[in-house]
């Protein structure tokens, strides 16, 4: 599989450990930075991102901030993003299962190595359970909303 992941200058030691878990996993990574102290506003980060998915040219993406929460906010904003901030294994496989979910957001502030590792590799295992009629319901019931604006 192919992964965006994007950083601010917060996250980039938390960068690191989750570009070396996906090479690990033997995905392709995108790794769009950012790789210096230099200040990078976390919005830009996330939308370089999210252009690289809905280009096609990744099928997920890892986006870290701080907290998680600014650029989780800054990527739900694009058409076909469907990001959430998760720092436990539980919501990172079942965002994608139930939900599609198709970023990750991890603050770099919030979360250590080890279970970033833990966490991403949940993630990136996941699959959307699109026959199960009740997840295909909702999920189409999410892109209702986003085509409404």
């Amino acid at each position: 599989m192919r992964v965006v992941v994007v950083g601010d200058h917060v996250a980039i030691a938390i960068r690191e450990v989750v570009v070396k878990t996906l090479k690990d996993l033997g995905h392709e990574v995108i790794d769009l930075g950012t790789c210096t102290p230099e200040t990078v506003d976390f919005p830009d980060m996330a939308e370089k991102g999210g252009r690289v998915i809905q280009q096609g040219k990744a099928e997920r993406g890892v986006f870290l901030c701080g907290s998680g929460v600014g650029v989780c906010i800054s990527a739900n904003k694009m058409k076909g993003i469907y990001a959430s901030v998760c720092h436990d294994t539980y919501s990172a496989h079942q965002g994608v299962e139930h939900d599609n979910m198709n970023v990750l957001c991890l603050g770099g502030r919030i979360i250590g190595p080890e279970l970033a590792r833990e966490v991403v590799t949940a993630f990136i295992n996941a699959r959307y359970m699109s026959e199960v009629p009740r997840y295909a319901r909702r999920v189409e019931k999410i892109h209702k909303i986003e085509e409404a604006g």
